[in-house]
């Protein structure tokens, strides 16, 4: 199945779309990586729903992606003695280490950490930013704030803060036992929430040991201002709109968003732009123009995937989100102007052998306006510097690995193909340009590309180039 358009989809799965049926409708309206949100899933219906994806995965016989989105740690407000509680503007409110519930005046915070990391001058944030006080002073067992925006608090209502970095793991306990169970079910990514420094990408990996790559949630400002670092830890970002918008000025947050979309493709990993694309969609059968404008924002910036949360995992529409999302996308990239977009931000290629390789296959394939580009790659490296060139000619990765396959399923441009490794180069040659045709990448008689590095099957040796014929034979298997 040939997709249309470059951009990927990220669907999440629900109670709106975790049968069998609704997983293999939601792949052929456009889904290419399917979203399992462990803070709604069991490590049963977790397997469950990795099942029903490889199962529509074999029946298409392409690779899809898997991302498994950990909890990470959840900041509360402990419990009031006689229900919800008022908090005016200017009045004074404390947080404190005594497990009392709390009345007008204080509530229990069940987390030392922060008494261990806030200081006078940081904002602190409650029930998803509605509730704003400045913290006026703190020790280790009481933190004193001055309620700016005041509101009705009520248990356990979330935690937030954007001025104070917290000295705890990314990854709870629960974290690190939906970890071993998503690994132990052969997932292919994993969401890490709440980042706010490299280190916290090195512990997921020291879990991970390669049989998943990890993708480090942006939606701290402290993840924010040490970007660089952990851009270069992870194995691709996701622009998690929602926290960021609570953590962070909702204004900021589309000129953020640009921000980290740049940041990733120049440093040639995926992007996943998410959060509220088409949120009308839970309830109505068709978008905002709002809504529909914010998707190609995304698309045009150069995002490798945009992602439906709710939408496809809890809503009433889930299959036509999917479908408003790809025509979209198809919509967008067949505009002038996009084309033009992505050429003006095209970055310039690092110093290493395999970026000027897929430099010099872009320039070439544009010259000569050749049919595709065809990746032979074991890990999927050579094809995201291929995709991180953005080339006008499709991207066709051919790789032995199934899992390396998947995980390119968030990669802007890629079409995987599972097949064994070539035998030599003519072997090589002859079956990049049978498979092209057969995935109608190619016609007969036309020139397509392929990049390869030699000996064959040597990760992360990419090294050669040549321009073939698709010849008339090309169709006879």
């Amino acid at each position: 199945m040939r997709r249309l358009r470059r951009t990927k989809i990220v669907a999440t799965l629900g109670p709106a779309s975790g049968n069998p049926e609704m997983i293999g409708r939601l792949f052929e309206a456009g889904a290419d990586t399917f979203r399992i949100n462990m803070s709604h899933s069991s490590h049963d219906r977790m397997r469950e729903l990795v099942a029903a994806i490889r199962a529509v995965e074999k029946h298409h016989n392409r690779p899809i992606g898997i991302l498994v989105d950990l909890q990470g740690p959840k900041l509360r407000v402990s419990t009031f003695a006689d229900g919800p509680v008022m908090l005016d503007n200017g009045a004074t409110f404390t947080f404190d280490a005594d497990a009392t519930p709390g009345d007008a005046r204080r509530v229990h915070l069940p987390h030392p950490e922060i008494f261990a990391g806030i200081k006078a001058g940081d904002r602190l944030l409650l029930d998803d930013g509605k509730i704003r006080l400045t913290v006026t002073e703190s020790d280790r067992q009481r933190i004193a704030t001055r309620v700016e925006v005041g509101g009705k608090l009520s248990d356990r209502k979330g935690v937030s803060l954007p001025d104070t970095l917290i000295p705890f793991s990314a990854l709870t306990p629960k974290d690190r036992s939906d970890l071993d169970a998503a690994l132990d079910a052969g997932i292919d990514w994993i969401g890490l929430s709440f980042v706010q420094r490299p280190d916290d990408i090195a512990e997921a990996k020291k879990i991970t040991r390669g049989r998943a790559a990890v993708m480090a949630k942006i939606e701290k400002p402290a993840a924010v201002n040490r970007l660089d670092e952990i851009m270069e830890a992870t194995d691709a970002i996701m622009v998690a709109r929602g926290d960021l918008g609570v953590e962070m000025p909702l204004e900021k947050v589309p000129g953020i968003q640009k921000q980290l979309t740049r940041a990733a493709r120049r440093a040639g990993k995926p992007v996943v732009v998410a959060t509220q694309m088409l949120e009308s969609m839970i309830t109505s059968p068709v978008p905002t123009r709002a809504e529909v404008s914010d998707v190609a924002t995304a698309i045009f910036d150069g995002a490798d995937a945009i992602m439906l949360s709710a939408e496809s995992a809890a809503g009433q529409f889930p299959v036509e989100a999917v479908s408003t999302m790809n025509r979209i996308a198809e919509e967008v990239e067949s505009e002038e102007g996009y084309r033009a977009i992505m050429e003006a931000q095209h970055a310039e290629p690092e110093a290493t052998g395999a970026d000027a390789i897929a430099a010099a296959a872009r320039q070439i394939a544009d010259t000569l306006d050749l049919s595709a580009i065809i990746c032979w790659t074991f890990s999927g490296s050579t094809a995201l510097r291929v995709g991180r060139e953005r080339p006008r000619a499709p991207i066709v990765a051919i790789s032995p690995n199934i899992a390396a396959g998947r995980k390119l399923s968030v990669a802007w441009g890629v079409h995987c193909i599972v097949a064994e490794d070539a035998k030599d180069q003519d072997d090589m040659i002859e079956r990049a340009c049978r498979l092209a045709f057969r995935d109608a990448f190619a016609k007969a008689g036309r020139r397509v590309i392929i990049v390869a590095g030699l000996p064959l099957g040597t990760p992360g040796a990419t090294n050669m180039l040549r321009i073939a014929f698709v010849g008339a034979e090309a169709g006879g298997d």
